[in-house]
């Protein structure tokens, strides 16, 4: 393609030219130039054929410097001084090659071939310049398009770096602080406490942008719930009941534990914690519930930082594609999260 355009486009370009002005002059005048001598017909072929190649030599030198100088963009400034420069240079090689050539062939140079002579390639002008505008703006809307993806992506991934870092020190908190009461009471305990809190940290070094398997994400939330069961009252009422179904489908990782962890937190009243997890066609849905205390109004906001940085993540990571219900009810907090799984 690219040698088309360097090499025979040219010659193509001062053809249709010729052969344009050919056809129209012998329509008027009731013509056939192929009847005329071939050796008269080959030497203006011949200037047209250099007419195309000087004329597009010049139109890219010139489009080429309007680029350097004024960035490519659709102004009406921009186009109208574009498309003068070329009408200027086609009416200068149009009169340097065409013209002398008309004007030593059959009858002479009359008035009308040399409007003929200076329209026609100035239609064809206009019509090279629209769509070598209209390659190079495509290009540069293409261009633009990409580089706006690509920066809303590296933004979409700080984000999400930012919120794992954010996320990281709420869940070490309320962990270091499960064990540290543990020491007081039961000092092997709070050491295979430790071991369980060094899995939980191995599992959220997984990149957040990176989809694993439902079963490790519920494996390291069972791991979670052990640990916060030491520190649980003896009141405590659990219930966790999982979907043997979920197996294989892919998620991004640690988006339960923000829901449970915040039922661990606010749980009070009669300790009713319920925590459920269902397949239901292509999405998954996860259910915790659990007592809140009679002194917490009801309407109150319940979670912080967790359950803000859940919902950016969903809308970062599931756009358009989950749910996230929250509601407070007669001393329950309930929240659902559904969202559509791949794999």
């Amino acid at each position: 393609m690219r040698l088309f355009r360097r090499y025979i486009f040219p010659a193509v370009y001062g053809l249709l030219i010729y052969f344009t002005i050919r056809l129209l002059h012998d329509i008027d005048v009731d013509a056939q130039f192929w009847k005329r001598d071939w050796r008269l017909n080959a030497f203006e072929m011949f200037c047209s054929i250099v007419l195309g190649y000087l004329s597009i030599w010049l139109f890219k030198r010139l489009l080429r410097y309007g680029d350097k100088r004024w960035p490519v963009q659709f102004t009406y400034h921009n186009l109208v001084y574009g498309l003068l420069l070329l009408l200027l240079a086609n009416l200068a090689l149009v009169n340097l090659v065409l013209i002398p050539m008309a004007a030593f062939t059959d009858d002479g140079l009359s008035w009308a071939d040399f409007v003929g002579l200076n329209v026609i390639p100035a239609l064809y002008t206009i019509i090279y310049y629209g769509i070598d505008r209209s390659r190079v703006w495509l290009s540069a809307y293409v261009e633009s398009k990409l580089q706006f993806e690509k920066l809303s992506r590296e933004q979409l991934a700080t984000e999400l770096k930012f919120l794992k870092a954010q996320y990281h020190p709420h869940f070490l908190f309320n962990a270091l602080n499960t064990i540290y009461f543990q020491m007081d009471e039961d000092l092997g305990g709070a050491k295979k406490s430790i071991e369980k809190f060094s899995e939980l940290l191995r599992y959220q070094l997984y990149d957040q942008q990176q989809q694993v398997p439902v079963v490790q994400e519920i494996e390291y939330l069972k791991s979670y719930i052990g640990l916060q069961k030491i520190r649980s009252s003896a009141k405590l009422k659990l219930n966790v009941d999982i979907d043997p179904k979920l197996s294989d489908q892919l998620v991004y990782p640690l988006l339960f534990l923000p829901l449970v962890e915040n039922a661990f937190k606010f749980i009070g009243g009669d300790y009713h914690l319920l925590i459920e997890a269902r397949l239901e066609g292509n999405q998954i849905k996860l259910c915790v519930e659990n007592s809140l205390s009679s002194h917490i109004p009801i309407g109150n906001k319940i979670g912080g930082i967790g359950l803000e940085n859940l919902r950016r993540r969903l809308s970062l990571l599931y756009p358009g594609k989950h749910q996230l219900n929250i509601e407070t009810k007669q001393e329950v907090f309930k929240a659902e999260l559904i969202f559509d799984y791949e794999g």
